[in-house]
């Protein structure tokens, strides 16, 4: 790592609170019958972060649906606990995929970075189909980081893992210009 990176990170938060917002309307059909709905993503984000020693402040499963998606993350970016947000879902080209639509409406600065850099990492192990999701980031006006990641496990692990995990805590003392 270099000395200028390094410089950077010092001073940077070694501990973010999240929100993990689970977009998925089989899995939210699934709990509104049921009570209760397998969340494997969902599950394993919450995973990654606490044992890197991070803090689940807010974790909602909510359907396909633009308003449910705004809802959950305007009462996350509402949140003195919640430093970052992670939505897991609906970042496909489909007609019901409207994750990124709901979401760049809370951005202040995208991070085209974040979904270039996951694109390229899926791309070594699923190849070309990595163009199909459209997973992006950015900055909210209140200075809080917004993650919007596809729905499987395989690449929510690929993204906290190689990503989010490593640089968060940079990201977030950046966007609150400290």
């Amino acid at each position: 790592m270099s000395e200028s990176v390094q410089k950077h990170r010092e001073g940077s938060p070694r501990r973010v609170g999240f929100a993990v917002i689970t977009v998925s309307t089989s899995r939210f059909r699934e709990l509104e019958k049921s009570g209760h709905a397998v969340d494997e993503s969902g599950d394993l984000i919450l995973g990654a972060l606490s044992r890197s020693g991070h803090h689940v402040a807010f974790r909602v499963l909510v359907s396909d649906d633009e308003a449910r998606i705004a809802d959950a993350i305007g009462n996350a970016l509402n949140r003195a606990d919640v430093d970052a947000i992670i939505t897991c879902g609906g970042t496909g080209i489909g007609s019901q995929d409207v994750s990124i639509e709901t979401a760049t409406h809370f951005f202040r600065k995208e991070l085209p970075g974040f979904g270039e850099l996951l694109r390229r990492l899926s791309f070594d192990e699923i190849k070309s189909a990595s163009l199909l999701t459209r997973a992006t980031a950015g900055v909210s006006k209140e200075g809080k980081i917004i993650f919007c990641l596809p729905g499987s496990p395989h690449a929510a692990k690929l993204a906290l893992n190689e990503i989010i995990i490593p640089e968060i805590g940079h990201i977030v003392k950046s966007a609150r210009g400290t």
